[in-house]
């Protein structure tokens, strides 16, 4: 059996250099401190900036609403990822400021079938009135071989106030909805996968010319009275009984007048020249 011995090294012999210093060959130990401590700094601050914790990001929406009512609530940015069955109605809503523009791209996932299918997707304001699409397709359809198809929708820039006539959209909630609109019937309860996203770049903020201050409609407190409106004093009526015998509703002087005027005196004349005509027919009988 072979024994194997192990020995520490002997130190190097100390020599003397050209320039008349004696060198020993051993590194002296605050020099291999300094160098310990050196590389030691060196691997902390890469492991320090591995260990900083990265911005959280956002999470992803897996679902979808059934209605208006059950609609899920996304934001831009936000990755959406469903999966559903052709037939299904999907609901997404989300809100939009003054000054955005929406847009939605949307890319379903489609299986073998056995025919075409239409597919659209809508969006509607907060009072369900349905918005128009300046740019994206719509209403695609989609071939019995494609894979997938892709919709898209970008709305006119939102508004911070409009005419009550007016259907422009206004800062508030919005509601998104995609559906097949035609495919065979053998079709109906295929599985497919949609993806979703949402971008509301801002545009012109200054192209309304304005800007709501208050809103239209005051707040009302429950449980707190109402501060009552000040009496009408004797000089306010009083000035009010004036104005009502002023001829201030009389409408100024225009061709309205001409016209109405001789309107009245032919109608006299013709009722006249009437009368006399009957006159004379009873006279003469």
């Amino acid at each position: 059996m072979r024994t194997v011995h192990l020995t520490a090294p002997r130190p190097a012999a100390p020599h003397l250099s050209g320039d008349g210093v004696v060198s020993t060959g051993v590194v002296p130990a605050g020099v291999l401190a300094a160098g310990i401590a050196a590389i030691s700094l060196g691997l902390a601050v890469p492991s320090a900036a591995l260990a900083a914790p990265s911005p959280a990001a956002v999470p992803g929406v897996s679902s979808a609403g059934t209605s208006f009512l059950t609609a899920v609530a996304i934001s831009p940015a936000q990755p959406v990822r469903v999966s559903a069955v052709t037939g299904d109605y999907l609901y997404w809503s989300f809100s939009a400021a003054a000054g955005e523009n929406p847009e939605l791209a949307a890319t379903v996932g489609l299986p073998e079938r056995t025919g075409a299918q239409s597919w659209t997707v809508e969006v509607f304001d907060g009072l369900r009135r349905r918005q128009a699409c300046v740019a994206g397709e719509q209403n695609p359809v989609a071939a019995t071989t494609a894979t997938s198809v892709t919709l898209g929708c970008r709305l006119r820039q939102v508004r911070s106030w409009a005419e009550p006539w007016d259907g422009d959209p206004l800062p508030g909630t919005y509601y998104v909805r995609l559906s097949t609109t035609e495919m065979p019937e053998q079709d109906l309860g295929l599985p497919v996968t949609v993806d979703l996203t949402l971008t509301a770049p801002r545009g012109d903020t200054g192209a309304d010319q304005g800007e709501l201050e208050a809103p239209l409609v005051p707040v009302n407190r429950p449980g707190q009275v109402l501060t009552a409106s000040p009496a009408v004093s004797a000089s306010a009526s009083a000035a009010s009984s004036d104005f009502s015998l002023s001829a201030d509703w009389v409408p100024d002087f225009s061709s309205r007048w001409v016209w109405t005027a001789g309107g009245g005196v032919l109608a006299a004349i013709t009722g006249l020249i009437g009368f006399s005509w009957t006159r004379r027919r009873v006279q003469g009988a």
